[in-house]
């Protein structure tokens, strides 16, 4: 079972050809702050810890079930159990690559079994 499956209850989105362009008048654009930008580019309230659970897929992470991913903002928050430091270390490593990602809250992970 993949991160994203597990929290989200979904699969990674599939990889789809992009549309051809459209010519239209120009509008004005709106933003998405970092933390809100989902999978795909739209608003998403988790957008950035949805974000974070597919970058433990595209690494390879495996997921143990034990660690949790949230967000406040913009800082990723991983709640649980990891099996040692380095497996922890690895997932805020990977966390704080993540584009958006200021700051990663590890005091809710307890380490070792």
């Amino acid at each position: 079972m993949s991160w994203l499956d597990r929290l989200f209850h979904h699969d990674a989105p599939a990889q789809q050809p992009a549309p051809a362009p459209v010519q239209t008048a120009p509008q004005p654009m709106e933003s998405l702050p970092i933390e809100r930008t989902g999978l795909m580019g739209e608003y998403d309230q988790s957008g950035l810890a949805k974000r974070v659970a597919k970058a433990f897929d595209d690494a390879g992470l495996t997921d143990h079930q034990t660690v949790w991913i949230a967000q406040t903002g913009t800082t990723v928050v991983l709640k649980g159990k990891a099996a040692d430091q380095q497996l922890l270390d690895k997932m805020v490593g990977i966390a704080k690559g993540v584009e958006g990602t200021k700051a990663v809250d590890t005091t809710n992970v307890k380490i070792g079994a």
